[in-house]
């Protein structure tokens, strides 16, 4: 069983940059689809997914509203996931999480607004990270 773990969350202006990791423990992290999900202060609304990128293809996924400025990669030598954060915005504020997924796509389906990543599909977690975007 994989246990995820992640970092590089912070307090940070309009415009400004940040990278979050999610480093992974008990499996290689190839085998796996990680998609990283975020929900906003007070909102009680499921956790929205903003990216996600599978291990042994490296094939990605954005959100809508990210696409152009967020950017998933992998180091699966070091069992990491980064996801790379530019001109951030307020609407970005939220607790980020990442998610695993044992296989070689990213669940994901119809949605509000297109395809959106299902995170009841998505058995593993991490506590998850903060980011506030200032504007």
């Amino acid at each position: 069983q994989v246990q995820l773990v992640e970092s590089g969350g912070g307090l940070v202006r309009s415009g400004d940059s940040l990278r979050l990791s999610c480093a992974a423990s008990g499996d290689n992290l190839e085998n796996y689809a990680i998609a990283w999900f975020r929900q906003g202060p007070g909102d009680e609304r499921e956790r929205e997914g903003v990216s996600c990128i599978v291990g042994h293809s490296g094939r990605t996924y954005y959100l809508e509203s990210v696409k152009g400025r967020f950017t998933v990669s992998n180091d699966n030598a070091k069992n990491l996931v980064y996801l790379q954060m530019n001109d951030l915005k307020p609407e970005d504020t939220g607790e980020y999480y990442c998610a695993a997924f044992a296989g070689t796509t990213c669940p994901a389906g119809p949605g509000r607004g297109g395809v959106r990543l299902r995170p009841g599909e998505y058995p593993y977690w991490g506590r998850g990270a903060q980011v506030t975007v200032s504007s």
